[in-house]
């Protein structure tokens, strides 16, 4: 099959939740040009796919497509190493305006939404609704992607968390744009009915005062965010999306 056709195929299969008996084939370093099939723990997407009907989070808003990329990308940086905590997802949808509680805090191992809240965008990546993103120093916009949670720290904004964005070229820029999430006062629900939108970020995903130590304690060393939009280009560019070695056969 050819490769675009592959990815049309895989992602609408992500997003219909079909994870069970997906085989990924990995290439082997030492086997010249031959590939081995490495099957994923029995059930294990699937059954975190199936979180999406249980917890009802089509009601909340959250994107179907969101979280099944979530996932896969999860899946990725679990099998890289580079979560200490892959039971913990948090999702910023931005398909979502920002007058939407668009951030979800899921623990996948309990089947919890732990939290469901605000969170900005960028100053430059739109009004209401996100629609422009980069990962360029001095943009004041958003960067899609995923990240790894680090450290906490006291800085201007206070208690916040840094970002170690995981694509290259997308939001690897984070740490040095100073990328954090952080608490903001204009990230409140009187704000939003107020003028139809919340105030927007210098490209932080920015989250209510009242809970953000809560939340920061709960994502903090090691898990897993995913900035989602519907973009064309990082749908394109994204290497977390593309995956050609997989083989969709139905066992």
């Amino acid at each position: 099959m050819k490769k675009p056709v592959f990815k049309t195929v895989f992602r609408l299969t992500l997003a219909a939740g079909l994870f069970s008996g997906i085989l990924f084939a990995v290439a082997s370093p030492t086997a010249g040009n031959r590939t081995r099939v490495v099957a994923l723990t029995e059930n294990k997407l699937g059954a975190r796919m199936a979180l999406f009907s249980q917890l009802k989070l089509d009601s909340l808003g959250l994107s179907k497509e969101a979280f099944a990329f979530a996932l896969a990308g999860m899946e990725k940086l679990e099998r890289e190493g580079k979560l200490s905590n892959p039971d913990l997802l948090t999702i910023a949808d931005f398909s979502l305006p920002s007058s939407r509680k668009r951030l979800f805090v899921i623990d996948l191992a309990k089947g919890e939404v732990l939290f469901n809240t605000l969170v900005s965008h960028g100053r430059n990546s739109g009004t209401g609704l996100a629609t422009n993103f980069s990962n360029a120093p001095e943009s004041f916009k958003s960067s899609l992607g995923f990240y790894v949670t680090g450290a906490t720290y006291k800085g201007e904004h206070g208690y916040s968390l840094r970002l170690e964005g995981e694509e290259k070229g997308i939001n690897d820029n984070a740490m040095s744009r100073g990328i954090v999430m952080h608490s903001a006062a204009y990230v409140n629900e009187q704000i939003a009915k107020l003028q139809g939108y919340i105030g927007r970020s210098l490209g932080c995903p920015a989250i209510p005062e009242k809970i953000h130590r809560q939340i920061i304690e709960v994502i903090k060393n090691g898990t897993c965010l995913f900035l989602y939009s519907p973009d064309k280009a990082y749908m394109a560019n994204s290497k977390m999306l593309a995956t050609p070695e997989i083989d969709t056969t139905i066992v």
